[in-house]
């Protein structure tokens, strides 16, 4: 296929269908590991099409909701400071802290500003010498690569006041967090075909064979996401545990080697906080010893008390498989899009906003 709209075709989707149907003969439990495929399957209605026995459940793959509160006090405190201009993604700002979101320090008159690369940062650095300009660079290994690089050619232009505030979160060290979990049943995941665009498929060979549980690397259309579903299905029908490549388009087994040698420039493998799920042990970036002149958190000798998390907020157990949005006692009542209580109903890549915008009416009934 070279189009993309080929990935969408309704005769495609009946065949793969067909096929999953076929094949399916006992209960399975998959989890989609990124949150740009959890809102296909949701926005697509796949989870309605999909046999009985198969449960999507729903991973942390949502960069934006996996933030923890006490790094949003750590933009937002900043973002308070005379002098420093704070900029990120659009779904950045709306995220609440402990006590507010970076939009609410904007409306009292904190410079804070929505960028679409961090690359536009570092010009914003170079135009305004008098001012600190921080990126809040949050992601997946997806967005490491130009995070790194606007490190790289702030270094290399001489500009001195543009900064990172790093919140990089991998892909693999979850993973193997969740199989860990005493209270995991994920059965096989559906890996994030953009992530695996950057980093390949070596670091999924271990994960599939220590855990006896199948990878599929899988892209983000409907056909896309069925063929995933049905090699994953396939796998576990046979009793093997492999990893795959539906997303063959795009994902090489060694990844982009470029943009893979600049991210190791520039960061250092770190712990990292996830939110609402804790600390996962070398599961993070952060800013190496040889460029902590644009580390944010080394500048400005960030050193926060750490915040708690909102109790009333669930998404740990939503991004760990262990429940659905609609199971929350808050969803949509006292938690909604205008007014979340958690990332994952902020984020375009949000389980909970998913579900609020476009579950149907028989998901919700099958989980209330």
């Amino acid at each position: 296929m070279k189009f993309l709209s080929e990935y969408r075709g309704p005769e495609l989707v009946k065949k793969y269908l067909e096929q999953i149907f076929h094949v399916t003969t006992k209960r399975w439990k998959l989890m989609e590991i990124c949150g740009g495929q959890t809102h296909s399957l949701v926005k697509n209605g796949i989870l309605d099409m999909l046999p009985g026995q198969i449960t999507m459940v729903h991973g942390p793959g949502c960069p934006v909701c996996v933030t923890p509160v006490s790094i949003i006090d750590e933009a937002i405190y900043l973002s308070q400071q005379p002098g420093i201009i704070v900029c990120s993604f659009g779904d950045m700002l709306r995220v609440p802290g402990s006590r507010k979101s970076l939009l609410g320090t904007k409306a009292e008159g904190a410079d804070v500003r929505i960028l679409y690369s961090p690359l536009d940062a570092v010009r914003l650095a170079k135009e305004n010498p008098g001012k600190e300009i921080v990126f809040f660079a949050v992601g997946f290994e997806t967005t490491a690569p130009a995070n790194a690089l606007s490190i790289v050619q702030a270094h290399q232009s001489g500009i001195n006041n543009y900064s990172i505030l790093a919140s990089h979160v991998l892909v693999p060290p979850a993973m193997e967090a969740l199989l860990s979990d005493d209270a995991n049943e994920i059965d096989a995941f559906l890996a994030a075909g953009h992530v695996c665009t950057i980093m390949g498929m070596e670091e999924y060979y271990p994960i599939a064979e220590k855990y006896k549980t199948p990878v599929v690397i899988t892209g983000f259309e409907p056909v896309d996401l069925l063929q995933g579903i049905l090699l994953a299905v396939q796998q576990l029908e046979k009793g093997e545990y492999k990893v795959e490549n539906q997303y063959a388009r795009y994902v090489q087994r060694e990844g982009n080697r470029l943009a893979k040698e600049t991210m190791m420039e520039v960061f250092a493998v770190s712990d990292r906080v996830w939110r609402g799920i804790g600390n996962i042990p070398q599961s993070g970036y952060e800013v190496n010893e040889q460029y902590k002149q644009y580390n944010a958190r080394v500048k400005f000798k960030l050193n926060l008390p750490v915040a708690e998390e909102n109790k009333d907020c669930i998404s740990g157990d939503i991004m760990k498989g262990l429940k659905k949005p609609f199971q929350c006692p808050n969803f949509s009542m006292s938690c909604k899009p205008e007014h979340p209580l958690g990332a994952p109903m902020v984020s375009s890549e949000g389980a909970c906003a998913a579900y609020y915008h476009y579950a149907s009416a028989k998901e919700q009934e099958e989980i209330i």
